[in-house]
């Protein structure tokens, strides 16, 4: 068994892999949350071999490794990926968007273009030679969401939901406009200047939290995939946790 981690800014997920094959098994824990006895109680009845860490946040990846008693892979720009790197600064590229990168390759071919919609929303693309060329940054939409009701004496806290139209006919039904269906505009423009630059036809796929919400409303998405990262680390880690094996004999 194979223990994958991805260890996001806002949760943790856990899942195991056997044989090249995700299992059902997935627990989450807030990272805000994450300490020794949270990772007993969730992990306390799982066995695994090796483990395998995609983390953007270093201080909880330090954690995890410490906790784990089994051999760990972290993912980086140095560990032994199936893509190329096309990218002045590899250093800066971070671990989920390799495992996103090394996923959609693996399952869709290339070039891709890979939005995940996080706490921040990243695109990620790999050309026909699957190489990672780069990518966007954008605000999540917690962010986009969360901004207003922070910063305005008036405007409420909402959730996400599709608008039953594009003219608000209330404060709330106002924002989800602007959140849902201007957020979509976000991801069709920069889409857009991508796919120019890139030339080609590339499969687009989105994961993450809102990618059902936010894909519903945009046609060139081909493919919500909500295992992506866990896919990408699974990859990543197997042919990384072969050559530690390798070495050590």
């Amino acid at each position: 068994m194979h223990l994958l981690i991805d260890n996001s800014n806002t949760r943790t997920k856990f899942a195991l892999s056997h044989r090249g094959q995700l299992s059902a098994w997935r627990a989450v824990i807030p990272t805000v949350d994450l300490s020794a006895e949270a990772l007993s109680s969730a992990l306390e009845e799982q066995t695994f071999s090796h483990a395998t860490i995609c983390s953007v946040v270093p201080h909880a990846a330090d954690l995890l490794e410490k906790f784990l008693k089994v051999p760990v892979h972290r993912i980086s720009h140095r560990s032994e990926l199936p893509i190329a790197i096309d990218y002045p600064n590899p250093e800066q590229i971070g671990a989920d968007r390799l495992a996103n990168a090394a996923a959609s390759t693996a399952k869709y071919g290339c070039p891709t273009i890979v939005i995940d919609f996080g706490t921040a929303v990243t695109f990620d693309v790999i050309s026909t030679e699957s190489a990672y060329l780069g990518g966007a940054i954008a605000p999540g939409t917690a962010a986009l969401r969360d901004y207003l009701h922070r910063r305005t004496a008036l405007l409420p806290a909402i959730q996400l939901e599709e608008p039953a139209s594009s003219i608000g006919k209330s404060t709330e039904e106002a924002m989800q406009v602007g959140a849902v269906i201007g957020y979509r505009g976000l991801i069709r423009g920069i889409l857009t200047e991508m796919q120019t630059e890139l030339g080609g036809t590339p499969h687009i796929i989105a994961t993450g939290g809102d990618a059902t919400l936010i894909s519903s409303g945009l046609s060139e998405i081909q493919t919500i995939d909500p295992d992506l990262t866990l896919h990408g680390i699974r990859l990543i880690g197997q042919m990384n946790h072969q050559i530690e094996k390798t070495n050590v004999v």
